[in-house]
């Protein structure tokens, strides 16, 4: 979908932003997370292949954010690694931001963090902020909760799960943005977030399933 419908619903500072970094056209998982209400403070859950732009729709919701000074940012990833990744990219792509990665195994409040934007880190380490009662944590009001389908996993599911709850009783007006490819129970989660649901099968490359044998594969139709 061209970008230039989605004007009048896109943040003058997001659009502008949008234009220079050479988007023309929108994916169909961030033109229904507008329409959802992503601009409006609505809690999401937008369940979408890998490659679809769910990503997008998470910065989209730090920027209006931080570009509006309505509040902290914090993405939440599963592993360290991927902290170290996101971290990277965030950093080249919006230089303009103070950018922190938390995800030490120091257990402590971490006040210096107070001084960021966006803070990238682990459920496991954010869980430990909470429990040091970090000042900056009254500041926060955007969580993006990347791979959340890992609420089922029984190693960090729990942990996850008690930190997306605390932060909603503590945090009123707290906008959770939950990225997941694979949740078998879409519904069922997005009534536990208080979120408006949004699913689409569009993938940057289609798909296929065959079988291969003797050095062929047959496609299925």
């Amino acid at each position: 979908m061209k970008l230039t419908k989605y004007k009048k619903e896109i943040p003058a500072k997001l659009y502008n932003l949008l234009e220079k970094r050479g988007f023309e056209e929108l994916r169909p998982s961030q033109t229904k997370s507008i329409k959802a209400g992503l601009f409006e403070d609505k809690n999401l859950l937008v369940c979408t292949p890998t490659g679809s732009g769910k990503t997008l729709v998470g910065e989209l919701a730090i920027l209006n954010s931080l570009y509006h000074n309505i509040g902290k940012a914090v993405y939440i990833v599963p592993l360290k690694a991927l902290a170290n990744e996101k971290y990277k990219e965030f950093k080249k792509r919006y230089p303009d931001l103070k950018i922190a990665i938390s995800i030490g195994d120091v257990d402590s409040s971490e006040t210096h963090l107070s001084n960021y934007d966006l803070i990238l880190c682990t459920s496991e380490k954010l869980d430990s902020l909470l429990r040091h009662h970090a000042p900056w944590l009254k500041d926060l009001k955007v969580v993006i909760v990347d791979e959340i389908h890992l609420l089922n996993d029984p190693g960090r599911g729990p942990t996850l799960e008690i930190l997306i709850t605390i932060l909603r009783s503590m945090l009123k007006d707290i906008q959770i943005i939950g990225l997941s490819a694979t949740i078998g129970n879409p519904k069922e989660l997005a009534a536990w977030l208080d979120a408006e649901l949004v699913i689409d099968k569009w993938r940057p490359v289609k798909l296929e399933q065959g079988v291969h044998l003797d050095n062929e594969i047959e496609f299925v139709e």
